[in-house]
């Protein structure tokens, strides 16, 4: 395991994981009200929604916004791991190899684990 990174560039990842999150949690409020939109538009409307000539449909629009949602919050569960291990002191190794993740690669993506050798010849998570 690599020791935790020194006490400024801690300090910047946990500002980058904070405005990450706060940017997060503001875009699920307003695919949730979005979505939330949709369904309340598809049950006030009487429409054929499978024939709509203005192209798509509420359903396919209601599956989008909901893949969204699921991706972001997602995104936010990510971000909550990477901060239980900046407060561990695991965020800067690699969770397969033990190696050191650049700080340049964790502010550019907080939610990385694995350094790059590990992430180009892996899944990328």
């Amino acid at each position: 395991m690599v020791s935790d990174e020194p006490g400024s560039q801690r300090a910047q990842l946990r500002e980058r994981i904070a405005a990450d999150r706060e940017r997060t949690r503001a875009r699920i409020a307003a695919l949730a009200r979005e979505r939330d939109d949709i369904i309340a538009a598809a049950r006030d409307a009487n429409t054929d929604d499978e024939h709509d000539p203005e192209g798509a449909t509420i359903a396919f629009e209601r599956a989008q916004v909901t893949e969204l949602l699921r991706s972001a919050r997602a995104h936010l569960e990510e971000l909550d791991v990477a901060a239980a291990r900046l407060d561990a002191g695991t965020a800067s190794a690699c969770e397969r190899c033990q190696r050191p993740i650049p700080h340049e690669r964790l502010l550019a993506r907080p939610t990385a684990r694995r350094c790059v050798a590990c992430a180009s010849t892996t899944d990328r998570r």
